[in-house]
């Protein structure tokens, strides 16, 4: 199926993401409509057509599955229930199958597991008495994550003892969670990847991610790691995506260990944060790619064109004022994206900027001054 520009393309959420892969559509020619819940969305406000409604109104489901020749997601969360739906009307990728299991870390790990692919030690927590002396203490210390809606360091506790763990699994009020050992790591890497209907596989290069209190900071590309371990990385998330009969834009973040050790950490059905260095940095961005899988086009070249580091810019850096833009744009190799959010929050990603350079380490560098000259000024 190919779907050409002039048609109308459907998206389920209206975030950052959404907002981009918008963008993309609509200079490659094509229509956008967002159905997102939120009356003031960023790829809302720029999309051809907006239905406000939640991801499970089957009213503004067909409308949205009439009116459009494909649709896709701009993030997990989004009810698997909605994509099996609109299939009866058009082109849906990613599957609700797939999606289902990326979107529930319970599923993912055992669906990861079940095939082979190596993560760390688990265990599931469905009750309270899951957590009991019977438990794996080698899984201890370790982090308790929910199954499904964390994000961004949230909903995830550290915990190093049963006592602490059934307090954080209490303040989860009880809703399913896993438990995963903590690693000695030595980086974490993320490989994005598009498949289209075809079977052909993509991939962008390879980032490596730096977090500060469990939300992405910067990603740093080329990664400065081995080659080696670069194509392996590759490789197991390819096969994961075919494991998953996945089709579109796929992200697999991955845990390097100090031994040498690749752990899958988690699946992200869709475009990711520390892919935003595309958009500046390759000759297709991973959001262009999108439209192109979706579309049912020939996939675009990859090819990073220089060195990159994204900067996450968060809420944190607007207390009093806007944050001084001018420490950004001052710098003729640095890209800024703001994302359009009305209101600035502690954590909330705001926007990003990607210092362009020859090397990996200049651009950080570059990157680093830029965020330390960005910080209010006490």
């Amino acid at each position: 199926m190919n779907i050409k520009p002039g048609a109308m393309i459907g998206l389920l959420g209206g975030g950052q993401l959404g907002r981009m892969f918008t963008m993309a559509a609509q200079c490659m020619g094509y229509r956008v409509t967002v159905l997102d819940p939120a009356k003031d969305s960023p790829a809302g406000n720029i999309a051809e057509r907006h239905l406000c409604a939640d991801y499970l109104d089957y009213q503004a489901l067909d409308v949205l599955g009439s009116t459009c020749e494909g649709v896709t997601t701009e993030f997990e969360n989004v009810p698997a229930e909605a994509l099996r739906y609109l299939m009866k009307y058009c082109m849906v990728s990613p599957t609700a199958e797939s999606v289902s299991i990326a979107q529930n870390r319970i599923f993912e790990k055992q669906f990861l597991a079940e095939h082979g692919f190596a993560v760390a030690p688990f265990a599931v927590i469905h009750h309270q008495q899951d957590i009991s002396s019977q438990l794996d203490a080698s899984l201890l210390p370790g982090i308790l994550k929910v199954s499904r809606f964390g994000y961004d360091g949230k909903g995830q506790h550290k915990v190093a003892s049963i006592g602490a763990l059934s307090e954080a699994f209490a303040s989860f009020r009880h809703e399913p969670c896993i438990l995963e050992k903590m690693l000695p790591l030595e980086s974490e890497i993320s490989v994005i990847l598009a498949r289209g209907h075809d079977g052909q596989v993509t991939y962008f290069p390879v980032a490596e991610n730096h977090h500060v209190q469990g939300i992405l900071d910067m990603s740093i590309v080329p990664a400065r790691i081995a080659q080696e371990t670069i194509r392996h990385a590759c490789e197991i998330a390819r096969q994961v995506a075919v494991r998953l009969n996945y089709i579109g834009v796929l992200c697999i973040e991955f845990f390097i260990l100090a031994d040498g050790q690749i752990l899958i950490n988690e699946i992200a059905p869709r475009p990711h944060n520390s892919g935003h260095y595309t958009l500046d940095a390759c000759i297709t961005s991973q959001f262009e790619q999108q439209v192109r899988v979706l579309c049912g086009a020939p996939q675009g070249s990859t090819a990073l064109t220089q060195a990159a580091v994204m900067t996450n810019v968060l809420g944190d850096l607007w207390q009093s004022n806007e944050p001084d833009w001018h420490q950004v744009l001052c710098h003729p190799t640095v890209k800024l994206h703001l994302y359009g959010k009305r209101e600035a929050r502690p954590g909330r990603k705001m926007g990003h900027f990607t210092v362009l350079a020859a090397t990996a380490d200049e651009a950080l560098g570059h990157a680093q001054a830029i965020k330390h000259a960005l910080q209010p000024k006490s």
